[in-house]
């Protein structure tokens, strides 16, 4: 396969979404942030394809989970022995390849329009409020840019792209409430994405890395300490468009968080470990714009101070043309 004929290949389908990240509301502040163990990775994320194209990408993430236990968690300002959540995210991604010509270096564009829905019940300790509470909410979701994605490749068969994206707090955020659609910070993502192709066996190896700088929420006065994630995909191809294969992810918590809040609890600092199954299939419609699907559920298998789900579940579909 020819770079040329990359972009013809339905691997890029899911790759051109590569920017796309997980997230929760109320940040390190409720115990999960903005990534979602799992969900970060995506098929052939580290290809930028050499010929210009645009690509819709829509996903949606659902999980429930909890932090049980006796452990405090910070939450709005206040602390709650546990929490439990269910989150939804659907996610619309637009993406730009631009024309800069079939080098070994192509670059793209792109950002994310989000909606969630979040119902989260907590036990609170602190604030004007205590005893169990619960709160639902359901609004459009910080967005998320990608202003430039560098695409590097050293083969035909292995790529990489950078990037650096942030979050923007767009939503709406009001710290008397315990759901959010929003974190109430900036978030500033310095990415790295690998993808290499196995031809003769029909597997793909994709693995993408970042950290996430967090400014401070200034209406709790609570600032998360930086997030390192890391997402790793293997899948294997089959003749008729079916892919299979296993997802690792984890995040890790660089430091302690700091404020008021989080000084009492030692810095809450967090780690998680999730690992699950995903299925995809690739197809072209009308027999020439590249479509792809996948499915992927990606259970904790590990946390401390994290929302531990067993419901991890994300779904995609993207289209190029």
């Amino acid at each position: 396969m020819n770079i040329r004929g990359m972009r013809l290949s339905l691997r890029l389908a899911s790759g051109l979404a590569m920017g796309l990240c997980g997230m929760a509301a109320n940040a390190t502040e409720g115990g999960l942030g903005r990534p979602v163990s799992g969900t970060t990775v995506q098929a052939s994320g580290g290809i930028v394809p050499p010929e210009p194209v645009w690509a819709v990408n829509f996903s949606e993430i659902y999980l429930d989970g909890s932090i049980g236990g006796s452990r405090l968690v910070p939450l709005v300002g206040q602390t709650s022995i546990g929490i439990d959540a269910k989150i939804s995210f659907t996610l619309a991604t637009v993406m730009k390849v631009w024309d800069t010509g079939p080098g070994q270096w192509n670059f793209a564009s792109s950002i994310t329009v989000p909606y969630v829905y979040e119902k989260i019940n907590a036990n609170l300790t602190t604030g004007a409020r205590q005893g169990n509470a619960q709160d639902v909410a359901s609004n459009a979701f910080d967005l998320y840019f990608s202003p430039i994605i560098a695409g590097y490749h050293f083969s035909q068969t292995e790529h990489m792209a950078l990037s650096f994206n942030f979050w923007a707090p767009t939503g709406k955020y009001d710290p008397a409430n315990l759901a959010n659609p929003s974190l109430n910070n900036w978030t500033f993502v310095p990415q790295i994405a690998y993808t290499r192709i196995f031809p003769e066996s029909g597997w793909q190896l994709d693995a993408v890395a970042n950290l996430q700088f967090y400014t401070r929420n200034k209406d709790t006065d609570y600032k998360n300490a930086p997030l390192f994630a890391m997402d790793v995909m293997g899948v294997k191809k089959f003749s008729n468009g079916v892919g299979a294969g296993l997802i690792v992810g984890t995040v890790q918590q660089i430091g302690g968080d700091s404020g008021p809040t989080a000084d009492r609890l030692n810095g809450f600092k967090g780690h998680d470990w999730a690992l699950g199954p995903v299925v995809s299939y690739d197809t072209k419609l009308g027999g020439k714009a590249p479509l792809s699907m996948s499915l992927r559920w990606v259970p904790t298998v590990s946390s401390k101070n994290r929302i531990d789900s067993r419901k991890t579940v994300m779904a995609t579909a993207t289209l190029i043309f």
